[in-house]
Parts: C-alpha cells; sequence; structure tokens
C-alpha cells in the first residue's frame, strides 16, 4: 500500500471548473467495484472520509502522490484511473483482434493538483505495468507537502523536455531531456519542476504482484 511519510501530506488543491479530468468519479467507480467503503479508504489513506468525498466530487483534485496513493490502496493499477467507457469498449474491440491500438486522438489524460497532467501511453491494460507520460508546469510537484513519499512497484523514468528534479531523502538529482532514471518506489523520493518551463516525462511502473 502506498503512503505518505507524514500522514497529513499529499494536500489536494480546489479543482477548477471545466477541468478536462472526471479523475474523481473513477475513483469513485474503482472504490466501488472493490466493494471499499469511502470510511475505509479514508482510513487507509489517513485522512478523513469528508476528503475522499470531496476527492471523488470532484471538489478537490488529488496530488500525483494521493492518487497513487488511492490506487496502491484500492489494490488497482494507475492506468485504471484512465479507462472510461469508450476507453473499454476498444479494449473489447482490440482483444477480439489480438492486439491493442490507441489513435492519438483517442488519449486519456488526467489533470491533478498544481495543473500536472498524466496521459496514458499504453494502448491497453497491461498487467502488472503502467505506462504514462507526466507533465509538471513550472513550480508543480508530485507531492504537496516537503516530505518525501513512496509506493508499491519499481520506476523508470525518462526525461523528454524541460527540467525535472527528483529529491531522495540524501541526494537531489536534476533530470534534463534525455537523462533517464531509475529506483525502487520504495525508496522515498518527491519529483517536481524547478525549471521555467514544462517538463515533460514519460514513466514506467512495475509491479511486481499485478
Amino acid at each position: 500500500m502506498a503512503h505518505a511519510t507524514d500522514s497529513a501530506a499529499g494536500v489536494d488543491t480546489p479543482a477548477e471548473l471545466g477541468s478536462r479530468s472526471d479523475v474523481g468519479a473513477r475513483l469513485r467507480r474503482l472504490r466501488k467495484q472493490q466493494g471499499m467503503s469511502a470510511r475505509a479508504l479514508a482510513t487507509a489513506l489517513g485522512i478523513s472520509p469528508s476528503a475522499v468525498s470531496q476527492i471523488e466530487r470532484g471538489v478537490l483534485n488529488p496530488s500525483v502522490s494521493r492518487l497513487i496513493a488511492i490506487t496502491d490502496a484500492l489494490g488497482v493499477p494507475l492506468a485504471a484511473v484512465f479507462d472510461g467507457r469508450d476507453d473499454v469498449v476498444a479494449e473489447v474491440a482490440a482483444t477480439a483482434s489480438g492486439f491493442a491500438l490507441q489513435r492519438a486522438e483517442h488519449s486519456s489524460s488526467v489533470v491533478l493538483d498544481s495543473g500536472v497532467t498524466f496521459r496514458r501511453l499504453s494502448p491497453g491494460r497491461t498487467p502488472g505495468v503502467d505506462y504514462f507520460e507526466s507533465t509538471y508546469p513550472p513550480g508543480s510537484t508530485a507531492h504537496a507537502d516537503d516530505d518525501l513519499f513512496r509506493h508499491d512497484g519499481y520506476e523508470v523514468g525518462t526525461v523528454i523536455s524541460g527540467e525535472l528534479t527528483i529529491d531522495f531523502d540524501e541526494e537531489r538529482v536534476v533530470l534534463r531531456p534525455g537523462d533517464a532514471i531509475s529506483y525502487p518506489c520504495s525508496r522515498p523520493h518527491r519529483i517536481h519542476n524547478t525549471g521555467t518551463d514544462d517538463a515533460v516525462a514519460q514513466w514506467l511502473i512495475v509491479h511486481a504482484d499485478r
């Protein structure tokens, strides 16, 4: 289960009207599919049931760390958050053909706290692997507090454009276009954009138990 180093970590911000993301509704659907109550999820995350309700109703946008903590608590891959009805229909059709195909215009994304955007790159569900692109605007972060966080899996990332900074417990790494990094997600870390331009990176998170 993902967890922050502080139970109050991963503070979420009010969602903007007209956001492209319906992440809250999708998280609610996933929670119900897993048979978990909002109170049980809140307990697992160390937050109030009211905060869970606000995230699911779209009042608050979750931070990156909060989103990952929720999917880990539910035992579902991060990619499940991108799945809408159209995604499922496309996947069924692709399975019948023996392959999965995602056209650029059907790419699915979610908008999180600080304007961070996650875009799914895998054309269908890939068990045990999350493959996505992240865009961090200047000053944005994966974790709203200064604390580091950790979660399930093993992470591999490559920066496409901009500058992305990763803080570890005793070291800071600055990544620029073409730079790649890998580390166990259990190692406390914090990803943020300390540059002046959007930072775009592609990520693989590998889960041994999914």
